[in-house]
């Protein structure tokens, strides 16, 4: 089974991130490709950079149609087997996002961090970024501050209101930004493994190559969803009081978490 080696769990606690070696077969990502095809023509009023919540199927906590392939590799055994490496072996499988970015007017994602966006406490969670397409600098790869993670900081924060861009936060803080950004180029199948806490982001995209990826959310469940928390996502309100989560592995440590909420809608 795949796990992370000594040297990749030392650089993900030192640096934030991680490039496993690992990387899902090529007749899963077929699978994840159609399906993504099959999300984006299902949701013609949402930019592509902007489909959350894509392996709910049943409507619960979301307004956009998901497909089951999501949920799929969410749960894939090898995907946890890595997770547990940095998180411990009780996971909530919580979130599953795809960002592409067309060729020709993909939108930048301003450099921020996570966690402010979500009802978790404590704040933590590992999400693991799976390359649907090729991702590299010329397409707008994601970026990273090397680093940022340490000590759990919040940075500074402010509004941006430009029209292009995915998230209306981005970090404002001259700490932020003591080590220059690291490129995370990624071939189809590859996938990285980042933080929390770690600033990240990634440019436009121009390249006339697309850039499709999918963001999987998974928290220790010694952290508590909480739902009665009123949270904004990138500047408009997100819904987290009907969203479903997944017992992925292990037990719920602090016995807080539901996971019936969302299931039967």
């Amino acid at each position: 089974m795949p796990a992370l080696t000594r040297e990749e769990i030392r650089t993900y606690e030192e640096d934030g991130y991680v490039v496993p070696s690992y990387r899902v077969p090529e007749d899963r990502m077929a699978v994840l490709a159609a399906a993504a095809e099959e999300v984006m023509a299902a949701n013609p009023g949402t930019r592509p950079e902007q489909l959350p919540n894509i392996h709910i199927t049943n409507g619960a906590g979301t307004h956009l149609k998901g497909h089951p392939a999501f949920l799929d590799i969410a749960l894939d055994e090898h995907l946890l087997d890595l997770v547990s490496c940095v998180i411990g072996d009780d996971i909530v499988m919580w979130g599953c996002q795809i960002f592409c970015k067309p060729g020709s007017d993909g939108m930048e994602v301003p450099m921020h961090q996570d966690g402010q966006y979500w009802p978790i406490r404590p704040l933590a969670t590992c999400t693991v970024w799976l390359a649907i397409d090729d991702s590299d600098r010329e397409n707008g790869c994601l970026a990273v501050v090397p680093g940022s993670h340490r000590d759990e900081v919040h940075f500074r924060h402010h509004t941006r209101t430009d029209d292009d861009i995915v998230l209306n936060q981005a970090v404002d803080d001259p700490r932020a930004f003591e080590r220059p950004p690291a490129f995370v180029e990624l071939e189809r199948g590859q996938l990285s493994m980042h933080d929390i806490y770690l600033i990240h982001g990634s440019a436009p995209n121009s390249s006339g190559r697309r850039r499709a990826g999918l963001a999987l959310r998974y928290m220790p469940t010694t952290s508590w969803f909480r739902r009665d928390l009123e949270m904004q996502y990138g500047g408009y309100p997100s819904n987290f009081a009907d969203r479903p989560i997944w017992l992925a592995r292990g037990r719920d440590v602090c016995g807080r978490n539901d996971f019936t909420i969302g299931h039967t809608a």
